[in-house]
């Protein structure tokens, strides 16, 4: 390609970035700005109402009552109008906008602060924290929504730029997180939340500023090019610093993101593994220098000396080095559960282990039951039987019922064995004991029965008789 297309792609671009043809006369788009700085009568009362709006949508956690407040507030007016000022040297301007935005910071505050402490519910909700915490985003995000708000005002075409801009950059939840954090007394909201607003306010007029150069506004006040260059400077300060806490939170942020993403990494890799063992949950905490990891297994349970001493040397393969790490598993009972913090998987984990534990005591409980009944069944039944006995045989003198288990000795098989031991009173025919045998075995509801005479026992010591078993 010759350097005569080159130029040309280069001319055919900057034709397409080209805004001339689009903007507004100065005196026009400032107009509009120098209209909006101004804070009395209307533009105050909807500030106000903004305000409790916002709130309202803080306290219920309602992200779209929280922008239609954002949509409502005249707030950019005065932060708009001192990137202004900057831009053309009007430090008359730079002044009434620096007042302006200072006394809506306060009725902003005020408003909020008494919203709060007359308001019933005063806990600290998702919207609520998410405004206490700025990084290096939010700079970009202020720094990015001024520069598209002041092409919209110095352009002619409007289209929903500013409304955008104005949920963008979000300048009325951090002023109403500013009042909870005062009306809670709850320092890190108040002063999270400041900064936050504070990062919105400066970026949105350093953008406004450069913005005003690159449309090369006419300045106002040459007399003073001394004072011009030392507010330049200030700015320009101001900005640097403001950028520097963003900038080590940000390094932060992605400190701690990729300490959580190295511990998923090494519970997915190190503990997902196990047989007949499962991961329940973890949790990993990084605060500042102080990282720790604890796990909670569930399952057959693993020696703990030896498994923190493999899983400990494991860590620095993650990048985990000086991670106090923690297995919780058995019976451990310094086990602190926050169900706060339990996902629905492992609330489902725990609710299915926890059912089939009492599914199996359960059958465990009903089989004891089963053998306590068979039990006291066999031994009442000498006693419920007797009356009948004394009718029906009455040479039977003494009778116990017994239920066991006999081994085979050659093969060591079990096998259940009734037995029925009798002393008679006069000996019984062999037609008599047969049909005694078919008694039991009717009225026991059990066969076979196996029938030992204690009256020969107790005569031949020395002679050990077999057991008469029917068995099918």
């Amino acid at each position: 390609m010759t350097q005569l297309d080159l130029n040309d792609v280069k001319a055919k671009l900057l034709d397409y970035f080209d805004i001339s043809s689009f903007l507004l006369p100065q005196a026009e788009a400032e107009e509009t700005i120098r209209e909006g700085v101004s804070f009395r009568g209307v533009n105050l009362l909807i500030l106000i109402f903004a305000i409790f709006i916002a709130s309202l949508g803080l306290n219920v956690n309602s992200t779209a009552v929280i922008i239609g407040a954002m949509l409502i507030s005249p707030l950019m007016g005065p932060i708009i109008g001192i990137g202004l000022a900057v831009g053309i040297q009007d430090f008359d301007l730079m002044k009434r906008s620096f007042r302006n935005l200072i006394m809506a910071a306060g009725f902003s505050i005020a408003t909020s602060c008494i919203y709060f402490l007359i308001s019933p519910v005063n806990e600290g909700h998702s919207e609520l924290l998410a405004r206490t915490s700025p990084t290096i985003y939010d700079v970009l995000i202020g720094f990015f929504g001024g520069a598209a708000g002041i092409i919209a005002i110095g352009s002619k075409v409007k289209g929903n730029v500013i409304p955008g801009v104005a949920i963008a950059t979000a300048l009325m939840p951090p002023l109403c997180t500013v009042g909870y954090g005062l009306a809670t007394w709850q320092m890190s909201y108040f002063l999270g939340a400041l900064y936050l607003f504070f990062i919105n306010s400066v970026f949105i007029a350093c953008a406004t500023t450069v913005g005003v150069r690159l449309m090369k506004y006419s300045v106002v006040d040459f007399s003073n090019p001394q004072r011009a260059r030392r507010v330049r400077r200030s700015v320009t300060t101001i900005a640097v610093l403001t950028m520097l806490p963003a900038v080590y939170m940000t390094f932060n942020m992605y400190k701690e993101n990729a300490f959580m993403s190295s511990c998923n990494r090494m519970v997915a890799e190190e503990f997902e593994n196990f047989p007949d063992t499962q991961v329940l949950g973890h949790s990993a905490n990084y605060s500042g220098g102080d990282k720790s990891l604890t796990i909670t297994l569930v399952g057959k349970q693993l020696p703990q000396d030896s498994l923190m001493l493999a899983m400990t040397d494991k860590l620095p393969l993650f990048g985990l080095e000086g991670t106090r790490l923690r297995i919780i598993q058995g019976q451990n009972t310094d086990v602190k559960f926050d169900p706060s913090e339990a996902s629905s998987t492992m609330l489902r984990d725990m609710y299915q282990v926890t059912q089939a534990t009492i599914s199996h005591q359960q059958e465990m409980i009903d089989s004891l039951k089963a053998m306590n009944r068979e039990r006291l069944l066999a031994d009442s039944m000498s006693a419920k039987i007797t009356p009948e006995l004394r009718v029906l045989f009455p040479q039977v003198r003494d009778i116990a019922i017994i239920k066991g288990v006999v081994s085979n000795v050659p093969t060591n098989r079990l096998d259940t064995l009734n037995v029925i031991l009798v002393q008679y009173s006069e000996r019984m025919s062999p037609a008599s004991v047969n049909k005694f045998r078919r008694y039991m075995e009717a009225r026991l509801s059990t066969s076979p029965l196996t029938i030992v005479s204690t009256n020969e026992l107790s005569t031949d010591k020395n002679q050990f008789l077999p057991i008469q078993n029917n068995k099918k």
